[in-house]
């Protein structure tokens, strides 16, 4: 009787993990195919490669300023150098601060990151969740940025109906 019983629960349980519906997305495509995706994107690039040029334009000073010591340091009295160098010290520093303050976790360009896209992500996933609901699926797996799934059936692929879903 026990084995009859664990018979029909294993039946039981196998029938429920063929039952369950399983689809996957691609994010990176769907957030590729929405516009306020590629303008935040395009905003946070400007924004990096602004900082960027001005992180560079500081080592370039602090470049000029290092080369210019040390074409002098024979002749300059030891205080001086001991000024100088702490000069160039504290500009380096500066710039260190000033990329931590812009690149650095939860800087400037995290948290304008996080302003910009967060929405966007959320209104996908939310999309996706619809879309899960909707049609009963157990899974919905992302295929973008190195997942694991090693193939996928295109028939499976929901990507175009979540762009469908947002209105794109």
């Amino acid at each position: 009787m026990k084995k009859f019983i664990a018979t029909i629960a294993l039946s039981i349980f196998t029938l429920t993990m063929f039952a369950q519906k399983y689809a996957y997305v691609d994010s990176k495509y769907i957030l590729e195919n929405i516009p306020e995706y590629k303008e935040a994107q395009k905003e946070l690039d400007e924004l990096s490669e602004k900082w960027q040029k001005e992180v560079a334009a500081k080592y370039k000073v602090i470049d000029k300023k290092y080369k210019d010591y040390q074409a002098e340091q024979v002749l300059l009295p030891e205080d001086m150098k001991v000024k100088k160098e702490d000069e160039i010290i504290r500009l380096e520093e500066e710039v260190k601060a000033f990329q931590q303050k812009k690149f650095g976790k939860d800087g400037e360009l995290f948290q304008k990151r996080k302003e910009l896209i967060e929405p966007i992500q959320n209104k996908v996933y939310n999309a996706i969740k619809e879309l899960a609901t909707t049609s009963n699926y157990a899974f919905v797996f992302d295929k973008a940025n190195q997942s694991n799934i090693l193939y996928a059936d295109p028939k499976l692929d929901k990507s175009k109906r979540v762009l469908k879903e947002l209105g794109y």
